[in-house]
Protein backbone atom coordinates (compact mmCIF):
# COMPACT_ATOMS: atom_id res chain seq x y z
CA UNK A 1 0.00 0.00 0.00
CA UNK A 2 2.56 2.59 1.13
CA UNK A 3 4.26 1.81 -1.92
CA UNK A 4 1.59 2.18 -4.61
CA UNK A 5 0.73 5.74 -2.54
CA UNK A 6 4.73 7.03 -2.78
CA UNK A 7 4.78 5.54 -6.90
CA UNK A 8 1.19 7.49 -7.61
CA UNK A 9 2.43 10.42 -5.76
CA UNK A 10 5.35 10.61 -7.58
CA UNK A 11 3.97 9.73 -10.77
CA UNK A 12 1.00 12.33 -11.30
CA UNK A 13 -0.63 15.71 -10.14
CA UNK A 14 -3.34 16.54 -8.90
CA UNK A 15 -6.66 14.72 -10.00
CA UNK A 16 -4.84 12.03 -11.50
CA UNK A 17 -3.10 11.50 -8.26
CA UNK A 18 -6.15 11.42 -6.34
CA UNK A 19 -7.67 8.46 -8.74
CA UNK A 20 -4.31 7.08 -8.74
CA UNK A 21 -4.26 6.67 -4.73
CA UNK A 22 -7.41 5.19 -4.97
CA UNK A 23 -6.45 2.45 -7.32
CA UNK A 24 -3.48 1.54 -5.64
CA UNK A 25 -5.65 0.24 -2.88
CA UNK A 26 -8.47 -1.26 -4.75
CA UNK A 27 -7.54 -4.36 -3.74
CA UNK A 28 -8.91 -3.93 -0.34
CA UNK A 29 -6.13 -5.46 1.56
CA UNK A 30 -6.14 -4.44 5.20
CA UNK A 31 -2.98 -3.32 7.29
CA UNK A 32 -4.24 -3.68 10.81
CA UNK A 33 -2.38 -5.99 13.05
CA UNK A 34 -4.77 -7.74 15.86
CA UNK A 35 -7.12 -5.51 17.68
CA UNK A 36 -10.44 -3.84 16.18
CA UNK A 37 -10.67 -2.92 12.53
CA UNK A 38 -10.11 1.12 11.69
CA UNK A 39 -13.37 3.15 12.09
CA UNK A 40 -13.22 6.53 10.14
CA UNK A 41 -15.98 9.16 10.80
CA UNK A 42 -17.43 11.26 7.99
CA UNK A 43 -19.10 14.49 9.24
CA UNK A 44 -21.23 16.26 6.70
CA UNK A 45 -22.79 19.76 7.13
CA UNK A 46 -26.19 19.75 5.79
CA UNK A 47 -28.56 17.96 3.43
CA UNK A 48 -29.45 21.18 1.39
CA UNK A 49 -26.85 21.31 -0.99
CA UNK A 50 -27.36 18.01 -2.60
CA UNK A 51 -23.67 16.84 -3.33
CA UNK A 52 -22.59 15.72 0.62
CA UNK A 53 -25.09 13.39 0.56
CA UNK A 54 -25.70 11.97 -2.96
CA UNK A 55 -22.12 12.44 -4.52
CA UNK A 56 -19.39 13.03 -1.45
CA UNK A 57 -20.97 10.41 0.81
CA UNK A 58 -21.53 7.63 -1.76
CA UNK A 59 -17.97 8.01 -2.81
CA UNK A 60 -16.05 8.89 0.02
CA UNK A 61 -17.24 5.40 1.71
CA UNK A 62 -16.15 3.56 -1.28
CA UNK A 63 -13.38 4.81 -1.90
CA UNK A 64 -12.52 4.01 1.88
CA UNK A 65 -14.03 0.13 1.30
CA UNK A 66 -11.25 0.07 -1.65
CA UNK A 67 -8.06 1.28 0.32
CA UNK A 68 -9.46 -1.26 3.89
CA UNK A 69 -11.57 -3.22 3.17
CA UNK A 70 -12.32 -3.86 7.17
CA UNK A 71 -12.32 0.02 8.19
CA UNK A 72 -15.62 0.93 8.96
CA UNK A 73 -17.59 4.28 8.21
CA UNK A 74 -19.73 6.08 10.98
CA UNK A 75 -20.99 9.07 9.19
CA UNK A 76 -23.14 11.84 10.64
CA UNK A 77 -25.11 14.77 9.19
CA UNK A 78 -25.29 18.45 11.20
CA UNK A 79 -28.18 19.56 9.02
CA UNK A 80 -26.61 23.32 9.13
CA UNK A 81 -26.26 23.71 12.92
CA UNK A 82 -22.79 24.16 14.58
CA UNK A 83 -24.09 22.65 17.77
CA UNK A 84 -25.01 19.39 16.79
CA UNK A 85 -21.69 18.57 14.89
CA UNK A 86 -20.04 19.48 17.51
CA UNK A 87 -22.18 17.37 19.77
CA UNK A 88 -21.36 14.63 16.56
CA UNK A 89 -17.56 15.03 16.96
CA UNK A 90 -17.34 14.56 20.69
CA UNK A 91 -19.51 11.49 20.33
CA UNK A 92 -16.75 10.21 18.02
CA UNK A 93 -13.73 11.73 20.06
CA UNK A 94 -15.53 9.52 22.79
CA UNK A 95 -15.83 6.73 20.93
CA UNK A 96 -12.12 6.66 20.14
CA UNK A 97 -12.02 7.01 16.57
CA UNK A 98 -9.20 6.09 14.44
CA UNK A 99 -9.74 9.37 12.07
CA UNK A 100 -12.82 11.83 11.02
CA UNK A 101 -13.39 13.36 7.99
CA UNK A 102 -14.65 16.74 8.80
CA UNK A 103 -16.83 19.30 6.76
CA UNK A 104 -16.95 22.14 9.22
CA UNK A 105 -20.69 23.68 9.28
CA UNK A 106 -18.34 26.59 10.76
CA UNK A 107 -14.98 26.45 10.44
CA UNK A 108 -14.04 28.85 13.89
CA UNK A 109 -16.86 27.38 16.11
CA UNK A 110 -15.28 23.61 15.16
CA UNK A 111 -11.41 24.61 16.19
CA UNK A 112 -11.67 23.66 19.63
CA UNK A 113 -13.50 19.95 18.76
CA UNK A 114 -10.80 19.55 15.99
CA UNK A 115 -7.99 20.53 19.25
CA UNK A 116 -10.05 18.03 21.44
CA UNK A 117 -9.87 15.52 18.99
CA UNK A 118 -5.95 15.93 18.00
CA UNK A 119 -5.34 15.96 21.55
CA UNK A 120 -7.16 12.87 22.46
CA UNK A 121 -5.04 10.91 19.29
CA UNK A 122 -7.29 11.28 16.69
CA UNK A 123 -6.32 12.65 13.26
CA UNK A 124 -9.03 14.99 11.39
CA UNK A 125 -9.03 15.43 7.61
CA UNK A 126 -10.59 18.63 6.95
CA UNK A 127 -12.39 18.05 3.38
CA UNK A 128 -13.51 20.44 0.92
CA UNK A 129 -13.21 22.77 3.82
CA UNK A 130 -10.21 24.00 5.71
CA UNK A 131 -11.19 23.73 9.46
CA UNK A 132 -9.33 25.34 12.20
CA UNK A 133 -7.22 23.83 14.91
CA UNK A 134 -5.01 20.73 14.85
CA UNK A 135 -5.90 18.98 11.12
CA UNK A 136 -3.64 16.25 9.91
CA UNK A 137 -4.81 16.91 6.23
CA UNK A 138 -6.61 18.80 3.95
CA UNK A 139 -8.34 17.63 0.14
CA UNK A 140 -9.85 20.54 -1.82
CA UNK A 141 -9.65 22.73 -4.95
CA UNK A 142 -8.27 26.11 -5.53
CA UNK A 143 -10.76 28.74 -3.81
CA UNK A 144 -9.67 31.63 -5.60
CA UNK A 145 -9.51 29.93 -8.77
CA UNK A 146 -12.75 28.82 -8.22
CA UNK A 147 -13.84 32.61 -7.87
CA UNK A 148 -11.82 33.71 -11.10
CA UNK A 149 -13.82 30.59 -13.21
CA UNK A 150 -16.92 32.32 -11.84
CA UNK A 151 -16.15 36.09 -12.52
CA UNK A 152 -14.67 35.86 -16.10
CA UNK A 153 -17.83 33.65 -17.05
CA UNK A 154 -19.84 36.40 -16.14
CA UNK A 155 -17.54 38.98 -17.62
CA UNK A 156 -17.87 36.72 -20.38
CA UNK A 157 -21.39 36.23 -20.58
CA UNK A 158 -22.29 40.32 -19.82
CA UNK A 159 -20.58 40.76 -23.66
CA UNK A 160 -17.59 43.31 -24.83
CA UNK A 161 -19.25 46.05 -22.80
CA UNK A 162 -18.31 44.73 -20.00
CA UNK A 163 -15.37 46.45 -19.94
CA UNK A 164 -16.86 49.72 -19.50
CA UNK A 165 -17.30 50.12 -16.26
CA UNK A 166 -19.32 51.39 -14.59
CA UNK A 167 -22.13 51.13 -16.92
CA UNK A 168 -22.22 47.54 -16.45
CA UNK A 169 -24.27 46.85 -12.77
CA UNK A 170 -23.78 43.61 -11.24
CA UNK A 171 -25.08 42.24 -7.27
CA UNK A 172 -22.92 39.63 -5.69
CA UNK A 173 -24.00 36.56 -3.77
CA UNK A 174 -21.36 35.68 -1.28
CA UNK A 175 -21.23 32.76 0.37
CA UNK A 176 -20.89 32.07 4.39
CA UNK A 177 -17.95 34.49 5.73
CA UNK A 178 -17.89 31.82 8.27
CA UNK A 179 -16.59 29.33 5.52
CA UNK A 180 -12.79 30.00 4.68
CA UNK A 181 -14.09 28.41 1.06
CA UNK A 182 -16.28 31.38 0.93
CA UNK A 183 -13.28 34.25 1.17
CA UNK A 184 -11.11 32.91 -1.30
CA UNK A 185 -14.53 32.68 -3.55
CA UNK A 186 -14.52 35.93 -3.01
CA UNK A 187 -11.16 37.05 -3.31
CA UNK A 188 -10.52 35.09 -6.50
CA UNK A 189 -13.94 36.79 -8.51
CA UNK A 190 -13.20 40.28 -6.96
CA UNK A 191 -9.94 39.95 -8.43
CA UNK A 192 -11.42 39.29 -12.17
CA UNK A 193 -14.53 41.72 -11.71
CA UNK A 194 -13.18 44.90 -9.85
CA UNK A 195 -12.43 47.53 -12.52
CA UNK A 196 -14.54 46.20 -14.54
CA UNK A 197 -17.90 46.16 -13.32
CA UNK A 198 -19.86 48.42 -10.51
CA UNK A 199 -20.51 46.58 -7.88
CA UNK A 200 -24.12 47.67 -6.89
CA UNK A 201 -24.80 45.70 -4.09
CA UNK A 202 -23.09 42.86 -2.31
CA UNK A 203 -24.33 40.17 0.20
CA UNK A 204 -22.55 37.55 2.60
CA UNK A 205 -25.12 35.00 2.53
CA UNK A 206 -25.30 32.99 6.40
CA UNK A 207 -25.25 29.44 6.12
CA UNK A 208 -25.28 29.36 2.46
CA UNK A 209 -28.91 29.27 2.43
CA UNK A 210 -31.00 29.86 -0.62
CA UNK A 211 -33.59 31.49 1.26
CA UNK A 212 -31.67 34.13 2.26
CA UNK A 213 -29.95 34.47 -1.03
CA UNK A 214 -33.47 35.19 -2.47
CA UNK A 215 -34.43 37.66 0.20
CA UNK A 216 -31.00 39.49 -0.35
CA UNK A 217 -31.50 39.66 -4.13
CA UNK A 218 -35.15 40.90 -3.46
CA UNK A 219 -33.70 44.06 -1.69
CA UNK A 220 -31.47 44.16 -4.35
CA UNK A 221 -34.04 44.64 -7.03
CA UNK A 222 -35.56 47.56 -4.79
CA UNK A 223 -32.58 49.18 -4.20
CA UNK A 224 -31.01 49.18 -7.54
CA UNK A 225 -33.89 49.03 -10.08
CA UNK A 226 -35.57 46.01 -11.97
CA UNK A 227 -33.42 47.08 -15.21
CA UNK A 228 -30.38 48.12 -13.66
CA UNK A 229 -28.93 44.74 -13.04
CA UNK A 230 -26.51 42.91 -15.57
CA UNK A 231 -25.01 40.35 -14.28
CA UNK A 232 -25.58 38.08 -10.68
CA UNK A 233 -22.20 36.44 -9.20
CA UNK A 234 -23.78 34.17 -7.16
CA UNK A 235 -20.77 31.78 -5.28
CA UNK A 236 -22.86 28.19 -5.34
CA UNK A 237 -25.89 26.67 -7.50
CA UNK A 238 -28.22 27.09 -4.14
CA UNK A 239 -27.24 30.95 -4.15
CA UNK A 240 -28.23 31.24 -7.94
CA UNK A 241 -31.34 28.82 -7.42
CA UNK A 242 -32.40 31.96 -4.36
CA UNK A 243 -31.46 34.99 -6.59
CA UNK A 244 -32.85 33.61 -9.66
CA UNK A 245 -35.86 33.03 -8.20
CA UNK A 246 -36.16 36.50 -6.95
CA UNK A 247 -35.20 37.77 -10.22
CA UNK A 248 -38.49 36.03 -11.76
CA UNK A 249 -40.80 36.77 -8.55
CA UNK A 250 -39.80 40.71 -9.57
CA UNK A 251 -40.65 40.09 -13.55
CA UNK A 252 -36.58 40.79 -14.33
CA UNK A 253 -36.80 40.25 -17.56
CA UNK A 254 -34.40 39.19 -19.65
CA UNK A 255 -32.52 37.69 -17.06
CA UNK A 256 -29.13 38.36 -16.36
CA UNK A 257 -26.93 35.80 -16.41
CA UNK A 258 -26.09 34.37 -13.17
CA UNK A 259 -23.37 32.45 -12.28
CA UNK A 260 -22.92 29.43 -10.12
CA UNK A 261 -20.86 26.05 -8.42
CA UNK A 262 -21.15 22.51 -7.54
CA UNK A 263 -22.74 21.04 -10.80
CA UNK A 264 -26.35 20.25 -8.89
CA UNK A 265 -28.75 18.43 -11.01
CA UNK A 266 -30.99 21.90 -10.89
CA UNK A 267 -28.21 23.75 -11.85
CA UNK A 268 -27.49 22.11 -14.96
CA UNK A 269 -31.23 22.29 -15.79
CA UNK A 270 -31.65 26.01 -15.17
CA UNK A 271 -27.76 26.18 -17.57
CA UNK A 272 -30.11 24.07 -20.15
CA UNK A 273 -32.78 26.01 -19.60
CA UNK A 274 -31.13 29.59 -19.89
CA UNK A 275 -32.18 30.51 -15.93
CA UNK A 276 -28.52 30.00 -15.16
CA UNK A 277 -25.31 31.13 -17.13
CA UNK A 278 -22.61 28.38 -15.56
CA UNK A 279 -21.40 26.58 -12.70
CA UNK A 280 -18.50 25.40 -11.11
CA UNK A 281 -17.55 21.43 -11.75
CA UNK A 282 -15.31 20.62 -8.80
CA UNK A 283 -15.01 16.81 -9.65
CA UNK A 284 -16.42 15.01 -6.85
CA UNK A 285 -14.77 11.34 -7.84
CA UNK A 286 -11.15 12.71 -7.14
CA UNK A 287 -11.68 14.91 -4.06
CA UNK A 288 -13.34 11.95 -2.41
CA UNK A 289 -10.31 9.39 -3.60
CA UNK A 290 -8.21 12.00 -2.03
CA UNK A 291 -9.84 12.12 1.19
CA UNK A 292 -9.98 8.08 1.40
CA UNK A 293 -6.34 8.46 0.58
CA UNK A 294 -5.65 10.77 3.74
CA UNK A 295 -8.30 9.52 6.01
CA UNK A 296 -7.48 5.58 5.76
CA UNK A 297 -3.61 6.86 6.23
CA UNK A 298 -3.93 8.83 8.96
CA UNK A 299 -6.44 5.77 10.50
CA UNK A 300 -3.51 3.31 10.18
CA UNK A 301 -1.18 5.82 11.55
CA UNK A 302 0.91 6.13 8.25
CA UNK A 303 2.53 9.48 6.96
CA UNK A 304 0.37 11.19 5.81
CA UNK A 305 3.04 13.21 3.38
CA UNK A 306 3.21 9.93 0.92
CA UNK A 307 -0.44 10.43 0.27
CA UNK A 308 -0.68 14.00 -0.81
CA UNK A 309 2.04 15.79 -2.59
CA UNK A 310 0.76 19.49 -1.93
CA UNK A 311 0.87 21.46 1.44
CA UNK A 312 -1.54 23.99 3.41
CA UNK A 313 -0.62 26.26 6.18
CA UNK A 314 -3.45 25.75 9.00
CA UNK A 315 -4.77 28.60 11.38
CA UNK A 316 -2.53 27.46 14.18
CA UNK A 317 0.65 27.88 11.35
CA UNK A 318 1.31 24.76 10.74
CA UNK A 319 2.15 22.89 7.28
CA UNK A 320 0.10 19.93 6.50
CA UNK A 321 -0.38 18.03 3.83
CA UNK A 322 -2.85 17.98 1.42
CA UNK A 323 -4.38 17.57 -2.44
CA UNK A 324 -5.38 20.36 -4.00
CA UNK A 325 -7.38 19.72 -7.23
CA UNK A 326 -8.35 22.06 -10.31
CA UNK A 327 -12.08 23.14 -10.40
CA UNK A 328 -13.78 23.47 -13.71
CA UNK A 329 -16.25 26.00 -15.70
CA UNK A 330 -19.39 24.52 -16.72
CA UNK A 331 -21.93 26.08 -19.72
CA UNK A 332 -24.51 24.90 -21.59
CA UNK A 333 -21.76 24.20 -24.36
CA UNK A 334 -19.70 21.70 -22.15
CA UNK A 335 -22.46 19.72 -20.18
CA UNK A 336 -21.70 17.16 -22.17
CA UNK A 337 -18.05 17.19 -21.96
CA UNK A 338 -17.76 17.02 -18.25
CA UNK A 339 -20.44 16.01 -15.92
CA UNK A 340 -22.13 13.49 -18.06
CA UNK A 341 -18.79 12.14 -19.33
CA UNK A 342 -17.53 11.97 -15.91
CA UNK A 343 -20.83 9.91 -14.79
CA UNK A 344 -21.82 11.93 -12.60
CA UNK A 345 -25.14 12.52 -13.72
CA UNK A 346 -26.96 10.91 -17.45
CA UNK A 347 -28.88 12.99 -19.99
CA UNK A 348 -31.84 11.57 -18.88
CA UNK A 349 -32.07 12.85 -15.49
CA UNK A 350 -30.36 16.16 -16.73
CA UNK A 351 -33.13 16.19 -19.80
CA UNK A 352 -36.70 16.53 -18.29
CA UNK A 353 -39.71 16.50 -20.49
CA UNK A 354 -39.96 20.13 -20.70
CA UNK A 355 -36.12 20.92 -21.19
CA UNK A 356 -36.27 18.12 -24.70
CA UNK A 357 -36.05 20.88 -27.46
CA UNK A 358 -33.31 22.93 -25.42
CA UNK A 359 -31.54 19.80 -24.60
CA UNK A 360 -31.10 18.24 -28.08
CA UNK A 361 -30.25 21.74 -29.18
CA UNK A 362 -27.25 21.98 -27.16
CA UNK A 363 -26.55 18.40 -28.16
CA UNK A 364 -27.66 16.36 -25.34
CA UNK A 365 -29.47 13.77 -26.92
Amino acid sequence: MKACIRDAALAMAAVSTAVALAACGASGGNDSVGGDPPTIGLLLPDATTARWETQDRPLLEKEIEKLCADCAVEHANAKNDVAIQQEQMDSMITKGLDAIVLVAVDARSLGPAVRKADQAGIPVIAYDRLAEGPIAGYVSFDGEEVGKLQGGALLKAMGADADSGDDRQIVMMNGDPSDPNAVSFKKGALSVLQGKVKIGKAYDTLQWRTENANTNMSGAISALGVGNIHGVYAANDGLAAGSISALRANKVSPLPPVTGQDAELGALRRIIGGDQYMTVYKPFAPEAAGGAALAVAAARGENLDRVADDKVTADDGKVVPAAMLSPVSVTVDTIKDTVVKDGVYTVQQICTPQLQAACAKAGLT
